[in-house]
C-alpha cells in the first residue's frame, strides 16, 4: 500500500509518533489509510448535514478494516457570494483539487473519500480524483425539499433571484417581496432545481464516480445516512482491488455523461467542468462534443428553471439510473465503483413515472439541454436551450452594452432596457472579470422585470438557474481580444439557435478597427484573484 511508506521503516519511527499522537493506534499500522475530504461549513444549505454522513463514512472505513483520517475542504455558497464576491466561485474548484492533492500526498494516502455536494466543491474533487489517480469515492450530500408554502405552490431560494427582478423592474413592491421570504426557506441540501450542484451529482454518478441513487437521494432521507455507510466500506474495497479513477472514468463514461446531462437538461456550467476533470486524466474534450451529443439525446425531463419538477421528483420517478435505462441501447458501457457496469446499472433502472422522465419517443425537446453558437462574436458560447422559449429561438435586436452586473441592474432599474435589446455584458471572463462570476443576478432581473424578448450574452458564465435566451462562456473572452469587446450600443446581434450562429452585424474590418480602441476595465483586485488572472492569462498565451 501506498501509505507502507509510514509503517515499515524505522525511519518513519517518528513519523508513527506523530500519527500516535493523533489518536492512532499501533495496530492501525496494518491498515489502508483512507482520507475523508470533508467540506461541511456552517454556510452552505448543502453542506450543513456532511459532518453527520462524515461520521457514517467514518463508520464504514473503520467496519471495512480501514483507517480514516478526515480533514476539511473549502466551500462557497454561489447562492450567497452572487451578491457578495462571485469572482472567486470558480477559482475556488481549482484551490479544492490542490487542497486534495497536497492532503493525500502530503501524508501518503491509500484512497479518499470526497463528501460534498454544491457547486464548484464537486468537480474540484472529481479533478482532484483524475490528478491523483488513487481510488477515491464521491459521496454527494443530495438535494434539498422544496417548501410547500401557504398558496400550496413549491418555493425554494434561488426564485429569490426573480423576486428581486420584479422589485427592479416595478412589478413588485420590497414589502411585498419580504413577504416570501420565509416560505423560500427549504433546510439542508443542494438547491432544488437541476442547477449545478446537482447536475453535478449526477455526472458523478453516471461517470461511476459515485454509488448509484446518490445523486437524486434528498438530503433528508434516512437513506442518505446508509449511502455514506457504504461509501467507506466501498473505498475500502476500492483500495484493496487498487481500483483508480482512471479505469473508470474514461473517454466513454465522459461521453455517457454528458449525454445524461443533455437529456435531463443540466447547467452550462457542466461544460466547463466536465472538460476541467477529463483534462486532468489526459483525456481531450471539447465543447463541439456537447453540442454534437445534444443533437443526438432529446430533453426527457423538464426540471427547474427550465420546468415545474424537482429533483426529488426525479428521485421519486426513478433517479439516475431510471434516465440510463431511457438512453440505454445508447449509451457506451464503462466500469463504475458499483462493481456493475453503466449498461448493468442503466438495464436495472426503472422509469415510475413517464411524465417525470419521459421516453425517448415523446421528448420535451427533440434537441438536448445545451447548444453550442459561433460566427464573428464567438469561435464558441454556450446556451441551454431547453430553457428557453420558442418565440425566442431565433431573434435579433440592438446592443446594450455594460461591463459590469451593477451597471445592467441600474439600467434595468432605470427603465434602459427595452423590448428587443440584447444586453452584452462583456470583460466578465476568467482573465476578464477575473474569475467568471455566474450571472443568475441580472438574468433573473431581467426576467423578473417581466421581459419577454430580452435576450443577454457574455463571457461570464450562468447559474445553473438561468433560463432564458442567455448565452454564455463566449470565447475568446474580451480581455483575451474577443470580438465581443467591440460591440457597442445599437450594433444589431442575431441569435440563431436551431442553426447555432451567434453573429453581430459588422464587418471584418470594423471588427478588428473597434478592437485597437478597446480599453480594458479597471478592477479592484484581492491577491488570489491577481495570481488567477495572471495563471489564466499565460494558459491562454
Amino acid at each position: 500500500m501506498k501509505s507502507d511508506i509510514l509503517k515499515n521503516s524505522i525511519e518513519t519511527l517518528p513519523h508513527r509518533a506523530l500519527l500516535m499522537s493523533a489518536g492512532l493506534k499501533k495496530e492501525d499500522f496494518s491498515k489502508p489509510f483512507i482520507g475523508v475530504a470533508n467540506s461541511y461549513n456552517d454556510i452552505i444549505p448543502g453542506h450543513i448535514h456532511l459532518n453527520e454522513l462524515t461520521k457514517e463514512v467514518k463508520r464504514g472505513i473503520r467496519d471495512a478494516g480501514g483507517v480514516p483520517l478526515e480533514w476539511g475542504v473549502p466551500g462557497v455558497c454561489d447562492g450567497i457570494a452572487m451578491h457578495v464576491e462571485m469572482r472567486l466561485s470558480l477559482p475556488s474548484r481549482d484551490h479544492i483539487a490542490d487542497n486534495i492533492e497536497i492532503m493525500t500526498l502530503s501524508h501518503s494516502l491509500d484512497g479518499w473519500v470526497g463528501v460534498t455536494n454544491c457547486d464548484k466543491i464537486t468537480p474540484g474533487m472529481l479533478m482532484a480524483a483524475g490528478r491523483l489517480d488513487l481510488p477515491s469515492i464521491i459521496l454527494t450530500g443530495g438535494p434539498m425539499k422544496a417548501n410547500t408554502g401557504a398558496d400550496g405552490k413549491k418555493h425554494h431560494p434561488i426564485e429569490g433571484f426573480g423576486i428581486a427582478g420584479q422589485v427592479l423592474g416595478g412589478k413588485m413592491s420590497e414589502e411585498e417581496a419580504n413577504k416570501m421570504l420565509d416560505c423560500m426557506v427549504c433546510g439542508a441540501g443542494s438547491c432544488v432545481g437541476l442547477f449545478t450542484a446537482n447536475t453535478m451529482a449526477t455526472v458523478t454518478e453516471v461517470l461511476g464516480m459515485s454509488l448509484t441513487g446518490c445523486s437524486t437521494t434528498l438530503a433528508i432521507d434516512p437513506l442518505k445516512k446508509k449511502q455514506a455507510y457504504e461509501n467507506g466500506e466501498k473505498i475500502v474495497e476500492l483500495v484493496k482491488s487498487n481500483t483508480t479513477p482512471s479505469s473508470i472514468m474514461t473517454k466513454q463514461a465522459f461521453e455517457n455523461a454528458i449525454m445524461v446531462d443533455m437529456t435531463m437538461g443540466g447547467s452550462t456550467n457542466a461544460v466547463l467542468h466536465i472538460i476541467a476533470i477529463a483534462k486532468e486524466l489526459g483525456i481531450e474534450i471539447s465543447t463541439d462534443l456537447f453540442d454534437e451529443i445534444s443533437k443526438n439525446a432529446p430533453n426527457l425531463c423538464h426540471i427547474i428553471p427550465a420546468g415545474p419538477y424537482e429533483m426529488s421528483d426525479i428521485d421519486r420517478a426513478g433517479g439516475v439510473p431510471a434516465v440510463l435505462n431511457r438512453l440505454k441501447d445508447m449509451l457506451k458501457d464503462s466500469p463504475t465503483v458499483n462493481s456493475k457496469s453503466i449498461k448493468q446499472i442503466a438495464e436495472e433502472g426503472r422509469v415510475s413515472d413517464d411524465e417525470i422522465i419521459r421516453p425517448l419517443d415523446n421528448p420535451y425537446f427533440k434537441e438536448g439541454g445545451i447548444a453550442v453558437l459561433k460566427g464573428n462574436i464567438a469561435e464558441s458560447s454556450v446556451i441551454k436551450q431547453t430553457a428557453v422559449s420558442q418565440d425566442m429561438m431565433k431573434h435579433s435586436g440592438p446592443a446594450k452594452v455594460y461591463c459590469t452586473e451593477d451597471d445592467l441592474l441600474h439600467a434595468i432599474s432605470a427603465k434602459k432596457i427595452a423590448e428587443g435589446d440584447v444586453v452584452v455584458l462583456s470583460f466578465q471572463g476568467p482573465c476578464g472579470a477575473p474569475g467568471m462570476p455566474e450571472m443568475l443576478t441580472p438574468t433573473d432581473a431581467i426576467k423578473g422585470a417581466g421581459f419577454k424578448k430580452v435576450a443577454l450574452i457574455t463571457d461570464g458564465r450562468f447559474s445553473g438557474g438561468t433560463s432564458g435566451p442567455c448565452i454564455g462562456h463566449i470565447e475568446p473572452e474580451a480581455y483575451l481580444g474577443g470580438n465581443i469587446g467591440a460591440i457597442k450600443d445599437g450594433d444589431i446581434i442575431e441569435i440563431d439557435i436551431p442553426n447555432r450562429t451567434l453573429e453581430v452585424k459588422l464587418t471584418d474590418e470594423q471588427i478588428k478597427a473597434r478592437l485597437s480602441e478597446v480599453k480594458t476595465p479597471e478592477r479592484k483586485l484581492s491577491p488570489f484573484l491577481k495570481k488567477y488572472r495572471e495563471n489564466n492569462t499565460r494558459k491562454k498565451e
